[in-house]
């Protein structure tokens, strides 16, 4: 199932690395070890709800001259949270502001995540006629346990 979302700009605090697209298998999920081994550091900070529960988790992408254009041959990724606009990260964290953007989401797993983003490159987006306007970003709900994420894909800038 494919939505279509306006996000807004928004802040990200997380741990961040740098590598060649073919080799993130390799060098993302350190990143989120580290995170998530670390929360405690950054929890004060996190987005909350009205119920106070985090907003969002996200493993945010940018190109390597952090344009958040897509990745070519490497890229940049924060494994980390939503925070305010505001938030000052620790030292060892690092923080980015994510431009707004109208989104594509579509939800995965970890198992179907290549086939789904092959699926809404080669068939959703040519038949509705949009073009990728940024860097994909990944939504991980925190309510979530089942291991599901959204691919984010930014088709028009606002």
């Amino acid at each position: 199932m494919v939505e279509i979302i306006e996000k807004q700009r928004f802040s990200v605090i997380g741990k961040l690395g740098e590598g060649l697209s073919s080799e993130s298998s390799n060098w993302i999920p350190p990143l989120w070890k580290e995170a998530n081994s670390n929360f405690i550091e950054i929890s004060a900070l996190a987005k909350k709800d009205a119920d106070g529960n985090i907003v969002g988790i996200w493993g945010a992408m940018s190109d390597v001259s952090g344009n958040f254009e897509r990745w070519k041959e490497g890229g940049k990724y924060l494994a980390g949270c939503e925070v305010t606009d505001d938030a000052i990260p620790p030292e060892g964290w690092w923080k980015w502001t994510l431009p707004a953007f109208k989104y594509i989401v579509s939800k995965c797993t970890q198992e179907t995540y290549q086939d789904t983003l092959n699926n809404i490159l080669s068939d959703y987006l040519p038949t509705n006629n949009y073009q990728i306007v940024g860097a994909i970003q990944e939504f991980y709900n925190p309510k979530d346990n089942s291991g599901e994420l959204y691919l984010c894909i930014p088709i028009e800038k606002i």
